[in-house]
């Protein structure tokens, strides 16, 4: 496993391709299947090319095919892009995938958000609202690099199909200090204590909520940070103790406003008759944003650093 100290940078897709090679020795009902993108998987496809399936430039294959190996017993890993995997597949992984509940796992290695600053066509900006919005599913927004590593083992023994949506893919900041974390599906990640406004974030997004919140915080401004990284479950007992206990909650995420984990908060804080002192999402307007810089696009739209920052002083 690769382990390095919190701030520095760690490649994603090292994690990824490390940690599939270990699961590929350790069981051997591991596959990999993907649509002309096998990249991370080197050492796994070298040893375990039996258990390693390339269908080319189509995504719907690689579903059928995913849910046909997962019928077999298999636990399968699909790599693709954030865009594809949620939208251009999106009918066979509910039907093929999720009505028949299997282990297959969604890995988008790219795309999540605007952070491929490749173009509208190439920015998954509605993948969480798709897929937490079909039954079976699980969805996960990874920050921090090690936490592929770690979600992943968790992931061999875990029922149903799960998406992973993971960052930059290529050096990520390692946000928490190796072994300073426990990892659990459905519950949230403090990363910092405060009393005076919440903010959530997930995947990226956690590494721009924690500059905002050192920055507050030499102002007097107590931020309690929240990394939800696990939206589908997602943790309501940290969403309502964040209503009663916080004077505001600012949701911040690279996703469109409306479908992602701001969404799901509201559903959380409304479905419990919690009505939050102040409340703020942040993130993607409805608009298709073109090509750019992943920062100054979020500042062009309204969520990057000063964005945030501002947001919180309003509440106070």
């Amino acid at each position: 496993m690769t382990s390095v100290a919190a701030g520095a940078k760690l490649t994603g897709g090292v994690v990824f391709g490390d940690t599939l090679y270990e699961l590929g020795g350790k069981h051997d009902n591991v596959f990999l299947v993907v649509s002309d993108c096998g990249v991370g998987s080197k050492k796994f496809i070298e040893s375990y090319g039996d258990r390693f399936i390339d269908v080319g430039i189509a995504e719907q294959g690689c579903i059928g095919t995913a849910a046909g190996l997962a019928l077999e017993g298999h636990v399968v890993f699909v790599l693709g892009p954030a865009q594809f995997l949620s939208m251009r597949a999106c009918e066979q992984v509910r039907t093929a995938v999720c009505y028949q509940n299997l282990p297959v796992r969604l890995m988008s290695y790219s795309g999540g958000g605007l952070l491929s600053s490749a173009g509208s066509t190439h920015y998954g900006m509605e993948d969480i609202a798709i897929l937490k919005s079909i039954a079976n599913m699980t969805v996960l927004s990874i920050g921090d690099p090690q936490m592929i590593g770690e979600l992943m083992r968790l992931s061999i023994d875990y029922p149903g199909p799960m998406y992973f949506r993971m960052a930059a893919w290529k050096k990520d900041t390692l946000l928490y200090e190796p072994g300073s974390v426990k990892y659990e599906i459905g519950k949230a990640i403090t990363a910092r204590k405060g009393k005076d406004i919440t903010i959530m974030a997930h995947g990226d997004m956690m590494f721009q909520a924690m500059k905002a919140a050192e920055e507050l915080s030499k102002e007097g401004i107590d931020i309690r940070l929240l990394d939800m990284f696990s939206i589908k479950p997602v943790d309501e007992e940290a969403i309502l103790s964040a209503a009663n206990e916080t004077k505001g909650i600012v949701v911040l995420e690279d996703h469109m406003k409306y479908g992602g984990l701001a969404s799901t908060v509201c559903d959380v804080l409304m479905d419990n008759g919690v009505m939050p002192k102040a409340f703020k999402r942040l993130g993607i307007p409805q608009t298709y944003p073109g090509f750019g810089n992943s920062d100054d696009l979020r500042n062009k739209y309204g969520y990057g650093l000063a964005d945030t920052i501002a947001a919180v002083k309003e509440m106070l």
